[in-house]
């Protein structure tokens, strides 16, 4: 690790930052909007987006600083059982090509900007949709403030901010720096800027992981001599919990963990608000259908970047925090020019990601929360600048939970999150194909798996944490430790389905379905197909 700032990197990493910040500002003139004060526009890019920029937009969506930094930290960590990810990202695909493309038409059809727009519409309930809503925005922030933590990995690496001593504001003045341009360009560009930025952020990505699973094998005596030391490094005992570090293969016990954590994983992945923002961004079905064929590409390059947690153990980085082995194996084994651009990499990769979320969180505030319940007659106009402002304060919940807690803690809350966005799944996919579920049920279920969900993660204890520090718990009535988010999941589809026969035999009211059968396959080319946006009023046309 280099004494002081690594003043080559820091200008490489400052270089591609100005870069994508430009281009941030310069996305409110790219494919400018005749109307921009609509959230179609703002917070949907005008549902315009082809095959490709979707691609890239929903590449630089779902492979964040966190797939950057945590995978290969895990797997640094404790071995291959944090190579759940790539497992997760194969099974996703086929799955979110059964109900995406539905989504998206019945969304177009009727001009839903979110996941509790399609669910107040479909089941006739605000009540409900209000619970989507909230679920999103608690799952969000926590994966926005672990993007962040992503840029702070990186700056300490390059030891920008100073050491552990120096005064705090000062400490954290580079992060600041970088949470105000990405507030600044998301608030002017909305769902533009990221989009445009994607392209730097993918194609960067893709070359420095290239040049890392080439250069960094050759220094280091190649795979066999990184696998034999990362065997030898999982054979020690841990001191904080007295077994072996880790293990290149799962042990027997752990492929519970393993499997439940993957398919859970899997199922939440678009549940996501940024996911299905990125989805609704596109102009047409078909894009959808062939992002969800062309997207498995991303997962090829995850796996290769799994590989770097290996090869950190070998080239002997040792560091306390495991979210800065892989920043400190970059400034270890690359020249400095490169190691800036591996930065840049992950520090954009964080951008992209933290700029889509928070505008999904703000989104679902402004229709499913301020529309609904607060100003029911808000122009598109209203909703807009609602939108910008509450992603601005989205935005600072995440800092302020980087700057006043512990580093290690994010990932264990994201995690959280996803045991919480699982559980709006039969809502959602439910939905898609079939209403049988009655929304009183699907309420009560959703009560349920979250409330068994956030009480057994907050009894699960760890090393450093008392509480949350996991996601896995023995599994009732099986035994085994297995993912808390499926477990819950479980439960809640249990209730919901239970539920529902008793609503049905109580002949509990129906809400009204707004939806019909051939909305759910129409396409933006089809006959008769629009957007229903609410109707234009004189201040929403300036």
């Amino acid at each position: 690790m280099n004494d002081g700032v690594n003043g080559v990197a820091l200008a490489v990493f400052i270089f591609f930052f100005v870069l994508v910040t430009v281009m941030g500002f310069l996305a409110a003139r790219w494919r400018k909007a005749a109307n921009e004060h609509t959230l179609d526009e703002w917070g949907l890019g005008g549902r315009s987006f082809g095959t490709w920029v979707t691609w890239f937009l929903l590449g630089g969506d779902l492979y964040t600083a966190y797939t950057f930094v945590a995978v290969p930290a895990a797997i640094y960590a404790a071995g291959a059982a944090g190579f759940f990810a790539v497992p997760y990202t194969i099974l996703v695909y086929p799955l979110i090509f059964t109900f995406l493309p539905r989504l998206w038409s019945v969304s177009h059809k009727h001009g839903y900007v979110t996941t509790s727009d399609f669910v107040r519409g479909r089941f006739g309930s605000k009540g409900l949709s209000l619970a989507v809503a909230v679920t999103g925005i608690l799952a969000t922030m926590p994966y926005i403030a672990l993007q962040l933590v992503g840029i702070q990995a990186v700056l300490d690496v390059m030891g920008v901010g100073g050491g552990e001593n120096t005064n705090w504001f000062i400490k954290d003045m580079p992060l600041l720096l970088a949470f105000g341009v990405l507030a600044a360009y998301t608030y002017s560009s909305g769902l533009r800027a990221p989009a445009l930025i994607a392209f730097v952020k993918d194609t960067l990505i893709y070359i420095v992981i290239a040049v890392a699973i080439i250069y960094i094998p050759i220094k280091l005596g190649g795979f066999d001599e990184i696998f034999a030391s990362a065997q030898e490094a999982y054979s020690e005992t841990n001191p904080a919990t007295g077994a072996p570090r880790g293990a290149l293969v799962p042990g027997e016990a752990g492929q519970w963990t393993y499997a439940t954590l993957a398919l859970g994983s899997a199922l939440a992945l678009f549940m996501y608000p940024h996911s299905i923002t990125a989805t609704l961004s596109s102009r047409s079905r078909e894009v959808i259908r062939r992002n969800t064929t062309i997207l498995p590409l991303y997962s090829l390059m995850l796996g290769l970047l799994a590989l770097l947690g290996f090869m950190a153990i070998a080239a002997g980085v040792k560091v306390q925090n495991g979210q800065l082995a892989i920043p400190q194996l970059f400034e270890n084994m690359f020249p400095d020019w490169f190691a800036g651009v591996a930065f840049a990499a992950i520090g954009i990769g964080a951008l992209v990601p933290a700029a889509i979320m928070s505008i999904a969180a703000a989104n679902l505030f402004t229709r499913n929360i301020y529309k609904d319940f607060i100003k029911p007659d808000a122009t598109p106009k209203q909703e807009t600048a609602v939108s910008k402002i509450v992603s601005l304060l989205v935005k600072v919940g995440a800092l302020v939970f980087v700057l006043t807690m512990d580093k290690t803690v994010a990932i264990n809350f994201q995690l959280l999150g996803g045991i919480w966005i699982l559980q709006t799944f039969p809502a959602l996919v439910g939905g898609l194909f079939t209403r049988w579920f009655h929304r009183w049920a699907l309420i009560g279920g959703w009560a349920v798996g979250m409330i068994y969900g956030t009480v057994a993660a907050y009894g699960v204890a760890s090393p450093t944490q008392k509480h949350f520090g996991g996601s896995a718990k023995e599994i009732p009535g099986i035994g085994e430790i297995g993912y808390i988010g499926l477990t819950a999941f479980v439960i809640n589809v249990l209730v919901t389905v239970v539920l529902t026969f008793v609503m049905r035999a109580v002949k509990a009211p129906d809400g009204v379905d707004e939806t019909e059968p051939r909305d759910y396959t129409a396409d933006a080319g089809d006959p008769g197909v629009q957007v229903e946006l609410p109707p234009a009023t004189a201040d929403s046309k300036h």
